[in-house]
């Protein structure tokens, strides 16, 4: 069998990570991925803020034919002109999947990868070199670690081969290492190659974070993460908090597909029918913020422990980077809902404005789009990152 591929967090004792390294598959080779990057160059003295947009009526349903004009938009609180809004975009789409492993969700696995190897097909070129220079999709799986199957590819028969093999990280494998440390076993500092280890067994937030900050940050084009969990954290070294803002860092919209987890069912099996969120109903919390904070970025993010709602953690993730919150409540709402996701990700609108004030100090920048109608609703990002000098 062919090692796999794993993302690892190395911290420093001020919790910084500093590298992550990954091994490809295959090849035998390793690649480091450095997490010290330099800031693209500004030109102008101006920076474009490229937004996605969906836009849905009281039914559900995507609205078409909108126009700027149709929108009210400000950053941090100030009013700005929409320079664009299309639905044509000749950006490649970076995709994300992110497939979470653990016991609690493996009894729907063979209906996820079959859901997401249709999503593949949806999204990516049938000829790869039509995918030379557009659409490219990698593939993670978490649960006890976080590892990347598949880098970014065009090729569909590569990402669905991968998910055809994916299985839960190997008992076996969860002795390797220093369990929070950013020391290997021969005492080397936070450069050399270790495996960030839990005896939980679900890293969600590191998953995001590495996704966003060692693979999305560096690409150019639209981008999205979709992830399939239960929404339990257990064992990452990342928040919640510093999940999202790596998203948000990165440009990334997430949409989230929440399945209950099989420890916390009342009956057996995967009970109920249909789902809520997503093109067939909103599935937003009402505020911004975290659970009984003021607000976004500020305060400590709850972490998703025994007793915290997955729900919650999955609606909030999708909320705040823009994207959807969808659930389901039986394995066989996985293939409608991933077809949801393709038809958002298709047609939603591309939103461009530039800031009338463009300090490039790497503050984050809070956006509020509004539709100058009141039967629908708009979902964007919460705001982002500018650039720094």
């Amino acid at each position: 069998m062919k090692p796999r591929s794993t993302l690892c967090l190395t911290h420093s004792l001020a919790a910084v990570l500093v590298f992550v390294f990954y091994t490809v598959r295959g090849s035998g080779a390793t690649q480091q991925l450095s997490a010290d990057r330099s800031t693209p160059a500004i030109k102008g003295q101006k920076h474009e803020v490229v937004l996605p947009v969906v836009v849905l009526d009281k039914h559900g349903s995507l609205v078409p034919n909108l126009t700027a004009n149709d929108f009210t938009l400000t950053d941090d609180g100030q009013s700005q002109t929409i320079e664009s809004l299309t639905t044509q975009s000749n950006l490649p789409l970076r995709l994300g999947l992110l497939i979470d492993t653990n016991r609690r969700v493996y009894s729907a696995m063979d209906s996820e990868r079959a859901a997401a190897g249709k999503f593949i097909d949806l999204m990516l070129p049938a000829d790869t070199k039509a995918g030379a220079h557009g659409n490219e999709a990698f593939l993670i799986h978490f649960d006890r670690e976080v590892e990347l199957l598949e880098d970014f590819t065009s090729a569909r028969d590569k990402l669905r081969r991968e998910l055809g093999e994916m299985t839960p990280t190997a008992q076996e494998n969860s002795n390797q290492g220093p369990e929070t440390s950013g020391q290997d076993s021969s005492g080397n500092g936070a450069g050399s190659r270790t495996q960030f280890e839990s005896r939980n067994d679900t890293q969600l937030y590191d998953a995001i974070y590495l996704a966003s900050d060692e693979l999305m940050k560096p690409k150019d084009g639209r981008k999205a993460l979709v992830v399939f969990s239960d929404g339990a954290d257990h064992g990452s070294k990342e928040t919640m908090n510093d999940a999202v803002d790596a998203a948000d860092r990165a440009n990334v919209q997430i949409f989230t597909i929440y399945l209950k987890g099989e420890e916390n069912r009342t009956t057996k099996g995967l009970p109920g029918s249909g789902h809520h969120g997503g093109i067939s109903g909103v599935g937003f919390p009402g505020g911004g913020g975290w659970p009984g904070n003021q607000g976004g970025k500020p305060g400590s993010p709850p972490r998703s422990e025994a007793g915290v709602d997955g729900r919650k953690i999955m609606q909030q993730i999708a909320w705040r980077t823009g994207g959807q919150y969808f659930e389901a409540k039986k394995k066989t709402d996985l293939d409608h809902i991933y077809s949801e996701i393709a038809t958002l990700l298709q047609q939603q609108y591309l939103l461009t404005y530039i800031p009338d004030k463009s300090d490039f100090d790497g503050s984050f920048h809070k956006i509020a789009l509004k539709a100058n109608r009141k039967d629908v609703t708009v979902y964007t990002r919460e705001g982002y990152y500018m650039p720094s000098e």
